[in-house]
């Protein structure tokens, strides 16, 4: 179950990712974020040296972490957990901890972040973890 939640986290980070593109950062104004990058070169010695490479290392990292909150839904699975409530017990699980590690790290500073700041992270954020459950549920694993 791990292993097609993974595969499910990776696809709900296209959810994501396209909800991104064409639906808040349009709405928001905000740019392309680089926060995946910022972390990956934190605890990686990984550093790239042109922008290029700075950009896919984002991407990588993005669908990768992407697949984490993936294998943390097929946890919820195997354990009997599905559908909106699986969805809402990961993502109370785990974005909290994610902004908790990226905290840590001096990545991110939530005490000065804005209403929009956090709406926009918690709404793309569920964003992919609503595409990882309905993947999962549907694509994946349908029979239960």
């Amino acid at each position: 179950m791990i292993v097609r939640g993974v595969v499910a986290g990776v696809a709900g980070t296209v959810v994501m990712t396209a909800f991104q593109k064409f639906v808040e950062m349009p709405l928001t104004k905000r740019g392309e974020s680089y926060a995946p990058a910022n972390f990956a070169e934190k605890v990686t010695p990984v550093h790239p040296e042109t922008p290029e490479a700075r950009r896919r290392l984002n991407y990588i990292t993005h669908f990768a972490l992407g697949g984490m909150w993936g294998a943390a839904y097929g946890i919820a699975a195997s354990q009997g957990l599905r559908g909106q409530k699986a969805v809402n017990a990961v993502f109370a699980s785990v974005f909290p901890g994610d902004v908790l590690v990226n905290a840590a790290l001096g990545l991110y500073h939530p005490t000065k972040w804005s209403g929009q700041d956090w709406a926009i992270d918690l709404v793309d954020k569920y964003v992919q973890a609503q595409g990882t459950g309905v993947i999962f549920d549907r694509l994946l694993d349908p029979a239960r």
